[in-house]
């Protein structure tokens, strides 16, 4: 369902990819989710309140004393182009992952809006569910309280995907440290593009998509 609305929602078409030369690889690409960030969920809000705890978690970077697992630590040390978004949360993962090396930091990668609908005050939820809601008001009922649409966020992800797809076409290994929702956009192109995920790591902080060419 997902990919089929994608389609419908288009509003601008990548163009087609050349494969590389005979003797050329193609590089990888690794999207992960970044550290979870210093900002407790173990709590219950109204609507009102849940659309400012977002903008605490937009704002937030991540909670002390976390430990890259090794995978992620492994596809970092393969990548030759490394990105994260410019959100904190993202900035401070790559930061503690990368252990010094540059990266670079693009707004292109950042989170899909979570605009809450707008409940009555007395339904409390924690913001795992809020989020959830949101997500779901924001994706079919087009609910963005004039933030990001849907269709610009699609737009954005299939701009992300071409790019990611250029540098791996060059035998680029990329990496990129942003976020779930997103992420999971992006990866909707790529496999548009060619890409196929051949390793997925859950959903949760520190989670991974690995993408090849085949």
């Amino acid at each position: 369902m997902a990919t089929e609305a994608l389609q419908q929602n288009r509003i601008i078409e990548a163009p087609p990819a050349s494969a590389p030369a005979a003797n050329a690889r193609w590089g990888t690409i690794v999207l992960a989710r970044h550290a979870e960030p210093d900002l407790s969920r173990k709590i219950r809000l109204n609507a009102r309140q849940y659309r400012d705890w977002w903008a605490l978690y937009e704002a937030a970077g991540i909670a002390a004393g976390q430990t890259p697992p090794d995978h992620l630590k492994a596809a970092a040390a393969r990548a030759s182009v490394l990105f994260s978004s410019t959100r904190l949360r993202s900035i401070e993962t790559a930061t503690a992952l990368l252990a010094g090396r540059d990266f670079t930091r693009d707004e292109i990668f950042i989170e899909a809006p979570l605009p809450p609908p707008h409940w009555s005050d007395a339904i409390r939820l924690p913001p795992r569910l809020w989020g959830g809601i949101s997500r779901i008001w924001w994706w079919f009922f087009g609910h963005h309280e004039g933030q990001e649409t849907r269709r610009e966020a699609e737009a954005r992800a299939l701009d992300a995907a071409g790019r990611l797809d250029a540098l791996a076409r060059k035998g680029e290994d990329v990496l990129v440290v942003a976020h779930g929702f997103f992420n999971t956009m992006i990866g909707i192109e790529l496999r548009r593009l060619g890409w196929k995920c051949v390793q997925g790591r859950g959903y949760k902080y520190w989670s991974t998509r690995y993408y090849e060419r085949r």
